[in-house]
């Protein structure tokens, strides 16, 4: 045996040695483990890493609302709204443990006040406050006197000498503002100009990100509604939440994995067998393409300990790309002699075949130097793939494909024809006319190139789904939980007190209608110090001797034993409240997420911000500025922010691969490595040109793809290199297969409804399609340079 041929087949047992590990783990994988893939779209966006105190406070104003499903049944008629709510629950009572319900009731309410009730000496509204310090006593008399006869003065909460002159009602009434939820016959009830509403806050007992969750709690859902709407066919229903949004961009990401992958498969398929005319290269090309995608998964569980859907999603493109390498071997078996053994064909054709992979692998780690996670992912999926899929083309194909046991078909020998009627790159003054065109309409299309760094604009989820969101944040004025205000201190009091300093430069823009309000922890836990000065502020305004008190036990004909008793029973002496009890109680549950407490010994909290709208972001932003320890948080404007630095740092990446590919190509290719590099180049370019005549906007997936455009089509400039001249016809077919199978997956990728991926997948589609035009073009045609 040929001793090529003998240690060939050493790494042939190698390799299958490997490959078999690969298909034991990806069983354990799969029936084993039972993995799902990752479906939160956070996940796939950078983490603040050097600022572990600002993530956490992201992270809760996220979970807060995470395992959240708020839904609400309105009529025009309160009974009507009642009956389609109970039909509502009936149906979720089937499937106990499934979603948690909020139960109210006379007893919870009172369970509510309770906490409060022995600090309510402490607990004042600013403006009350401020009536302590200016109001006369006789203010506070009258005031008092109205409470105890007059049916219209408002709530009172327990017994007359425990809040005398309503300080502590005030306070209940400011903090029911915080929300226009009311109680109401053992519901929650909320209302707008058309119908009244049953409010149903859920919480769901697993991740809102699983899979199984979503395909347990959505159907539930779909199901208690349609029970509503039999009970009270004029009823309308409104759903929000996490779990709504994950559901639908896991079946639009499924749905799209499958096209965008069988798809690809299919056109490879036919266009393997149009060219071969056999069913052997089918097999070969879709071996190297499957071990592509077992190695993909097992090195990325490996490493990440996750795969996200949207990464299987980009991957299934890899199918477009990884098929070169063994379509390339291919073609040169069909036009090699057959006398020739493939163990020697594929030594002839490795530097080639190791160029185009080193290119493609740069392309897609290019995708790595960003600080998104989900685009690491997908370029070490797409990176492992490919080499694992150039390995199975390097150990086996020539072993399974020997010398003249390939024919090919009619399309291919036409298609083959049509190189020798294709234009070539010339110094003359036609090219010199050609170039100047192409630069004017270039520079055209780039000046009307504009820039859209906004994160909003990559998602694009139902309709449907943001017109309830729209609806329930009006209904309930809910604040958002990507803008806000971070405070720091080094103790829970230093918080606090930096708390009341930020909501007293918020309260003009809640006069001037600029937000609609704030929620802090604050607002139910003053700072100590705020405690203490109130104490002593009523003390000496309202229960000194001969002040309002003693004004009202005259009023009422009491004595001065029940000014003391009462002054006594208010002014007892007591623990100030803490953030620490306050979080222990009931009521807390809804504000919990507000405060972050001690992280890496940083006390931390949130103050998050009601009826805020876009144009009152500046005035938020400078309303904090120069406090200590105060820091507004735009997550959207971050990341927006980061996108855009991304775009522009990954454009001068995008150059600089240029220049490595142009080294690595240099010594094999010498003074015609340009001709390799110049159709993608000129593509890239030409790209950019388009987007900007079509009115696209540019951004960082746009230029993410011009870097992997990069790594696919050098392949087509290192396989026409790799054979100069023009009777060979074998490159160009090559060239053609791995175009047409790119364009494949990439353009079926500009199908997508997630618009990154639709980014991703047009540049792909536009560079692709010049690039596999342009090749020829540029190609040298001087033969046996390099053959």
């Amino acid at each position: 045996m040929n001793p090529e041929v003998k240690r060939h087949k050493w790494l042939a047992w190698l390799w299958a040695l490997v490959v078999c590990a690969l298909l034991g783990h990806n069983a354990y994988l799969w029936v084993v483990q039972r993995i799902v893939p990752d479906t939160d779209i956070l996940a796939l966006l950078p983490v603040q890493e050097r600022d572990r105190v600002l993530q956490e406070s992201f992270t809760h104003m996220v979970d807060a609302a995470q395992q959240r499903v708020i839904v609400l049944v309105g009529a025009a008629e309160w009974n009507d709204a009642k009956r389609a709510a109970d039909a509502y629950n009936a149906v979720l009572a089937t499937q106990p443990g499934v979603l948690e319900a909020v139960k109210l009731s006379d007893e919870t309410q009172g369970d509510w006040l309770a906490p409060f009730q022995k600090h309510s000496v402490a607990l004042l509204t600013a403006q009350q406050e401020a009536q302590l310090r200016s109001a006369s006593p006789q203010f506070w008399t009258d005031a008092a006197l109205a409470k105890l006869y007059s049916a219209f003065s408002g709530p009172k909460l327990g017994a007359f000498r425990d809040d005398p002159f309503g300080l502590f009602s005030g306070w209940v009434q400011e903090r029911a503002q915080e929300t226009p939820v009311r109680p109401r016959d053992d519901k929650l009830f909320v209302a707008d100009g058309e119908r009244q509403y049953v409010l149903m806050p859920l919480t769901m007992r697993a991740p809102a990100f699983s899979m199984t969750a979503q395909q347990t709690v959505v159907p539930l859902l779909e199901r208690a509604k349609q029970a509503a709407l039999k009970a009270a066919p004029q009823a309308k229903v409104i759903t929000a939440g996490v779990v709504l949004h994950a559901s639908a961009a896991s079946s639009q990401a499924e749905g799209e994995m499958s096209t965008i992958g069988l798809g690809s498969l299919a056109g490879i398929v036919l266009l393997t067998w149009f060219t071969f005319r056999s069913l052997r290269p089918i097999a070969l090309v879709l071996l190297s393409i499957g071990i592509g995608f077992l190695g993909s998964l097992s090195v990325c569980w490996l490493l990440f300990g996750r795969i996200h859907l949207l990464t299987l999603v980009f991957g299934a493109s890899l199918i477009g790309v990884a098929q070169d390498y063994g379509i390339y071997f291919l073609c040169n078996r069909l036009s090699a002699d057959p006398a020739e053994g493939s163990v020697r064909l594929l030594k002839r054709l490795l530097p080639g075949l190791c160029l185009t992979l080193l290119a493609a692998v740069i392309g897609y780690m290019g995708l790595g130097f960003t600080p998104f996670p989900g685009l690491r992912h997908m370029a070490v999926f797409s990176a492992v793939g490919l080499v694992f899929a150039w390995l199975t083309v390097v150990c086996w194909f020539p072993l399974l494909v020997s010398g003249g046991t390939l024919t090919t078909g009619a399309l291919a020998h036409r298609y083959g024809a049509t190189l020798a009627h294709w234009p070539q790159a010339r110094l003359n003054a036609r090219t010199l006319v050609i170039a100047a065109l192409f630069v004017a309409v270039a520079g055209f299309g780039w000046s009307r190139l504009g820039v859209n760094d906004d994160i909003r604009s990559l998602q694009n989820p139902p309709k449907h789904l943001i017109d309830d969101q729209i609806k329930l944040s009006k209904l309930l004025d809910a604040p958002t939980p990507v803008q806000y205000f971070l405070v720091r201190g080094a103790s829970a009091e230093i918080v606090l007190q930096r708390e009341e300093e930020l909501k007293r430069r918020l309260d003009p823009l809640i006069a001037a209608k600029r937000i609609g309000g704030y929620q802090a922890m604050s607002n139910w836990v003053p700072s100590v110090r705020t405690q203490l000065e109130r104490r002593a502020l009523i003390d000496s305004k309202l229960l000194a001797p001969g002040g309002p008190l003693d004004a009202v036990a005259k009023a009422i004909e009491e004595d001065s034993a029940w000014s003391a008793a009462t002054r006594a029973h208010l002014m007892a002496p007591r623990a100030p409240l803490t953030p620490a009890e306050f979080l222990k109680t009931p009521p807390s549950e809804p504000w919990r997420h507000l405060w972050l407490g001690d992280i890496d010994g940083v006390h931390a909290s949130i103050v998050a911000l009601r009826g805020m709208s876009m144009a009152a972001l500046p005035e938020l932003r400078r309303a904090g500025e120069g406090m200590e320890g105060v820091q507004w948080v735009d997550k959207v404007a971050e990341i927006s922010s980061v996108l855009g630095r991304y775009r522009q740092y990954m454009g001068w990446v995008v150059l600089g691969a240029y220049a490595v590919v142009f080294a690595l190509l240099y010594p094999r290719y010498r003074g015609n490595a340009w001709r390799v590099l110049a159709p993608s180049a000129v593509a890239s370019i030409a790209t950019l040109a388009v987007l900007g005549l079509t009115g696209q906007a540019l951004q960082l997936f746009h230029v993410l793809a011009l870097m992997l455009l990069l790594g696919v089509v050098v392949d087509y400039g290192i396989f026409m290199q790799e054979h100069p001249g023009r009777r060979n016809t074998t490159p160009w077919l090559a060239v053609g297969l791995s175009a047409a199978n790119t364009l494949l997956a990439f353009g079926l990728l500009g199908l997508s409804r997630t618009p990154a991926l639709q980014a991703f997948g047009l540049t792909m589609l536009i560079g692709t399609t010049l690039a596999w035009l342009l090749v020829p073009y540029f190609a040298n045609t001087k033969e046996n340079e390099h053959a």
